[in-house]
């Protein structure tokens, strides 16, 4: 509850207000067990609603309001952390001793971080992985239960296949699914919580769409695992991690408060996609980029699909009504706020996410790249217009 209620303090104090927020929904797919449900621990998404105040644009700090970073140092108030290798996962883990917003964050070299404002990062776990093609360290995803048994799962890369890792405080990293096929490109996985116990891996086609295809392959699908690397209950077909086959080279995966809407982006071969993701099929594409801006991760809010760019700077918002149909073409948000390209996202609460940067890998990083970030939403609901 402390833990709580320090998030919601932080998060407020940057978006200039807050309300109450609704208890998360009973859990609506996936299980068909109710022990399923895990009912302790940390949730992705906090209490609390952004409520703009007289005055208040309802965006981030305009750009040139803040001071340019001197070295590692990063004045921009919704800057979490700095002097990172490009950013490929963020998750919440609590508050720090401020009332600010504590994180996980790995970079793709093979680093697990633990970050917080104005403190060196931590190494949490050291990882030899294979980056040498368009793997390396590029998924994290924590326990439901983290709050108790301090749990996160990675997607890695290694000399001979991917692979999901548990690493545990005090403990080696232990591989919890291997095999997953690796080739010369198509190595990117994704990792996220379903928010009722079981994790999403997302892998990519080892280069060979006919993987994808492949019921007996891992490659080219979103999986469902339990925390030992098991098929989780409720699949849609028992005794298989598979949900759904045909992804190229995904680059996020999020799943609504409500576990209503899981969804997954990915780089496929007509142009970057977004899918909504159904039990036992990817279903359709829900939206389409011809022009490529390298989606990655994303934020499932109730009334918006927020999608984050690593070749064009800032994210793209599709404004969705209840049943989660896009009602708008995408409007493109923090173009011009100075964070550039951003990899990875994780829904704080429906104010506010956590992003990361990956400047370093494409971008012109200024002296504090990459950063961890906090992204406020507009008081209109939709992506903040540049």
């Amino acid at each position: 509850m402390v833990r709580s209620v320090a998030l919601l303090t932080a998060v407020c104090l940057l978006a200039g207000g807050c309300a109450s927020f609704p208890d998360e929904p009973a859990p609506t797919q996936w299980s068909a067990q109710p022990q399923l449900t895990p009912q302790a621990g940390p949730k992705p998404e906090l209490p609390g609603e952004y409520r703009p105040t007289p005055g208040d644009p309802g965006r981030n700090p305009a750009p040139q309001s803040v001071p340019p970073p001197q070295g590692c140092k990063d004045y921009h108030p919704a800057v979490v952390a700095t002097c990172l290798n490009t950013v490929t996962g963020v998750a919440p883990i609590g508050a720090d001793a401020k009332g600010g917003v504590a994180a996980y964050a790995t970079e793709r070299g093979g680093r697990l971080l633990k970050v917080t404002k104005d403190v060196d990062p931590v190494v949490v776990a050291q990882l030899e992985v294979d980056a040498s093609t368009d793997g390396g360290l590029t998924g994290l995803a924590l326990s439901a239960t983290f709050a108790e048994d301090q749990l996160a799962y990675v997607y890695v890369t290694t000399a001979t296949d991917n692979r999901v890792l548990r690493i545990a405080p005090g403990d080696s990293p232990k591989p919890i699914l291997t095999g997953i096929p690796k080739g010369p490109s198509g190595n990117r996985g994704v990792l996220a919580s379903d928010r009722k116990g079981a994790i999403l891996v997302a892998t990519g086609d080892a280069g060979n769409p006919a993987l994808a295809a492949d019921p007996n392959s891992l490659a080219g699908k979103v999986l469902r695992i339990d925390g030992s690397g098991q098929p989780a209950q409720g699949n849609p077909t028992a005794g298989s991690t598979v949900v759904s086959s045909g992804l190229r080279l995904p680059g996020g995966l999020c799943v609504s408060a409500d576990t209503s809407k899981i969804w997954v982006t990915d780089w496929a071969a007509s142009g970057d996609v977004v899918y909504r993701v159904a039990p036992g099929k990817l279903g359709e594409v829900a939206w389409a980029w011809p022009d490529r801006p390298g989606v990655m991760g994303c934020s499932s809010y109730s009334d918006q699909l927020s999608v984050a760019t690593s070749k064009t700077p800032g994210y793209q918002s599709l404004s969705m009504n209840a049943a989660g149909a896009f009602t708008g073409k995408p409007e493109i948000a923090m173009a011009e706020d100075g964070f550039g390209l951003l990899g990875p996202m994780e829904m704080l609460n429906e104010s506010a996410s956590l992003v990361g940067t990956v400047n370093k890998a494409g971008g012109t990083p200024v002296s504090s790249d990459d950063r961890v970030v906090i992204i406020v939403r507009p008081n209109n609901g939709g992506g903040t217009k540049d």
